[in-house]
């Protein structure tokens, strides 16, 4: 029975979602050399996530040569049943990786899904003789070597910890996975899976996805399946959440806005990253007049935040029950999260983007992160940082720990043209804004305010003026009088809600109270 694995065989082809030392491509079947492939993969040594045999595609200079050699069904039959037999007979623990056939070009290839294993370190047999020796194999980059000296006494090491996404949730059941959550998933990614999901039940699915384990008998959800495919994850893993908080007045002011975002880890983060770019991400411009081109940039660059959040939610403990924090006020934005780095990451290094784990706590959940283009989970996050903050003409992020790395902290500064007082910071989702009237008060603004009773809708508003173009109401009255701090939304975290009103500001009183009336 032909069946597709949970990614896109384009993508796959190409490394658009997984890396070169991931993918080992073969024109034909070659046993000795598959085998030994497959055990490195499933020693995962660096915690990636596994890796892709690619059969039928033959590779030049780490490149796949299309269109594809391609295998004939027959082949394909009796590859299937000695990889199977290989699996028990040839690699111990037994191991068994997930076989998908694909039509690429007119012709068929076979891709054999290795995941991590769960029961490391695995051997296989250095040859297919009756008296073979066995050995330890991992991949260096592009190739399968065998593990001798230190690599092999690490490896030795790592047996007794399977990362805490890939273990198996025993007080879970497969009930707890959503079907919906999982498709859902499958469409964002364009994988191929997607045609059968519907029809598949829970275990098969879950298997396929490699978010369920165990026997037939006690089948149990993994960690990773219920933090992407539940929808209330922190029933299991209590604090697996995002907290927004901003600061109208600063980090000492007595005044602060909290949204906690909770829910499935992907959608929590696109969600966190959305509301923090509609409301509190302002750009701002300066014309010069030596030159046509005006100068733009950001109080914070998305594409920063974008890495420092992916960054918390790949790499934080979701076995510390402290939530992601992300902290915003006039001088900087924030991501807080729990552990820190791993101890062989040297802070100075860190801070000069030059560090590179060969550890990740979580690689499943940077594998579907990957999947998903969130993160690229190749140590690449910092250096984006630093290189988008630069090109930003912001100051210099700044990464905290301690010695006993018990937290991480990304500290981006503001865009110093935002810290000058005639810069107006994001009154609009403060909710009050009190301070001193700067810049122009026109006579429109003066016209809204004066009307205003109460909390009003924008149809109100405009109706009591007398205009009947949206557009131009908003443009002329709404915004002004929002970015002036004048007037506030009722409901700053969701601008285009159908029960969004308006008020008057202190700030707005305090100009009602000093121009004259027309």
């Amino acid at each position: 029975m032909t069946i597709k694995l949970p990614i896109n065989i384009e993508d796959l082809l190409h490394r658009r979602t997984v890396e070169s030392e991931r993918i080992e491509y073969k024109e034909g079947w070659n046993p000795e050399s598959i085998l030994r492939t497959l055990c490195a993969f499933a020693n995962d040594f660096h915690n990636l996530g596994g890796g892709y045999v690619v059969i039928g595609v033959a590779e030049q200079n780490g490149q796949p040569v299309m269109p594809p050699v391609g295998l004939l069904p027959e082949q394909i039959d009796a590859i299937q049943k000695e990889i199977l037999n290989l699996g028990n007979a040839a690699i111990r623990p037994s191991y068994h990786p997930l076989t998908a056939t694909y039509e690429v070009q007119g012709k068929t290839i076979l891709v054999l899904w290795a995941p991590g294993g769960e029961t490391r370190p695995y051997k296989a047999k250095t040859s297919l003789g009756n008296k073979a020796d066995w050995a330890y194999y991992l991949r260096k980059h592009t190739s399968t070597v065998k593990a001798s000296g230190e690599d092999e006494r690490e490896l030795l090491t790592l047996a007794a910890t399977v990362p805490f996404d890939d273990r198996y949730r025993q007080n879970a059941t497969l009930n707890d996975l959503s079907a919906y959550l999982m498709r859902d998933f499958l469409q964002d990614i364009g994988s191929e899976l997607l045609t059968e999901a519907r029809d598949l039940d829970m275990e098969t699915l879950g298997r396929r996805m490699n978010v369920v384990g165990g026997p037939t008998e006690a089948v149990f959800p993994k960690n990773v399946g219920l933090l992407f495919f539940n929808e209330h994850p922190e029933q299991f893993f209590p604090a697996t959440q995002i907290d927004v908080v901003y600061f109208p007045e600063g980090a000492g002011g007595d005044r602060f806005e909290e949204k906690i975002f909770k829910g499935p880890l992907a959608r929590i983060t696109q969600d966190a990253l959305t509301y923090i770019n509609n409301l509190y991400l302002k750009e701002g411009v300066i014309k010069h007049a030596d030159r046509p081109e005006a100068e733009r940039f950001w109080n914070f660059p998305l594409a920063a935040i974008e890495e420092a959040v992916v960054n918390a939610v790949y790499h934080r403990s979701y076995e510390i029950r402290e939530p992601i924090e992300i902290r915003i006020d006039g001088n900087e934005l924030v991501v807080l999260s729990f552990p820190g780095p791993d101890r062989s990451i040297r802070l100075e290094d860190l801070q000069a983007g030059k560090a590179v784990s060969r550890r990740y706590r979580n690689r499943r959940i940077g594998e579907f992160l990957k999947e998903l283009d969130l993160t690229e989970g190749r140590s690449t996050g910092v250096p984006k940082i630093l290189r988008v903050m630069r090109a930003n003409g912001s100051p210099k992020p700044e990464f905290e720990t301690d010695d006993e790395r018990s937290y991480f902290l990304i500290r981006l500064p503001i865009h110093q043209a935002f810290v000058e007082p005639e810069i107006p910071t994001t009154p609009e989702v403060t909710g009050e804004v009190t301070g001193e009237v700067t810049g122009e008060v026109t006579d429109d603004m003066i016209r809204l305010l004066m009307l205003m009773e109460g909390e009003m809708t924008r149809r109100e508003l405009q109706a009591k003026i007398g205009l009947k173009h949206d557009e131009h109401f908003r443009e002329t009255y709404i915004k002004p009088a929002l970015n002036a701090g004048f007037i506030a939304m009722t409901v700053p975290d969701k601008p285009q809600s159908r029960l969004q009103k308006y008020r008057l500001t202190d700030l707005g009183k305090q100009v009602l109270a000093t121009k004259d009336k027309p």
